[in-house]
């Protein structure tokens, strides 16, 4: 299976490479920048397990490249479960660049490649509730806050149990928002997005 390349307005998301550790482990690596994470932060055994593992997998793990410098910054996913159509979204930028609008701009993008290219019935998404800045990415790209569950996942850094903020979206209310023509392939509920000469999809680059 051919891995893909995906493009916004100001970044490219191409797969990770072994080539990508330097890039990788400058966030990785330090503490500050995996608070809210359920890992880390890493040895370089760590980083270069982990790449070696996303490289393996097409179409999951992307390297959030700025196209005006070719610099790494982060990394994003979307992971599939294909029992239920359900994909769930993951990130993490260097935090140099918290704050600049990519992450709205790569989550939308990973909603439309989840909807329209692997043609997924709903979009999932989690974070500790106290990360403000990632449920603000979130609610960016069109998900609604579903849940909280009460201490429900270990922050590592600080060594306690905090809240996870839940969202999701459904195929059906991303088509709706983005002005497509759902077109159904076989399963209820199910639907994908058909870009025709009758309907356009507003764009999906952050504003």
């Amino acid at each position: 299976m051919k891995k893909p390349e995906l493009h916004t307005a100001l970044l490219l998301l191409r797969p990770v490479t072994m080539d990508d550790f330097k890039s990788v482990h400058a966030w990785a690596s330090v503490p500050e920048n995996v608070r809210w994470m359920t890992w880390g932060p890493n040895s370089e055994q760590d980083t270069r397990w982990w790449l070696a593992e996303a490289a393996a997998k097409p179409g999951y793990d992307f390297a959030v490249v700025l196209k005006s410098t070719g610099q790494v910054i982060g990394s994003c996913g979307i992971y599939a479960d294909e029992a239920n159509d359900t994909g769930t979204l993951g990130w993490i930028l260097h935090r140099d660049h918290h704050g600049c609008g990519y992450g709205t701009e790569f989550a939308q993008e990973l909603v439309r490649y989840g909807f329209e290219d692997l043609r997924l019935r709903r979009i999932i998404a989690t974070c500790a509730a106290v990360n403000v800045g990632s449920s603000r990415i979130m609610e960016r790209a069109g998900m609604r806050r579903e849940g909280l569950r009460v201490k429900g996942v270990w922050a590592r850094i600080d060594e306690e149990w905090v809240d996870r903020a839940e969202y999701g979206m459904l195929a059906e209310e991303w088509n709706a928002k983005n002005q497509c023509v759902g077109v159904a392939i076989g399963r209820p509920g199910y639907s994908a997005c058909s870009k025709s000469s009758d309907a356009q999809c507003a764009p999906l680059h952050a504003r």
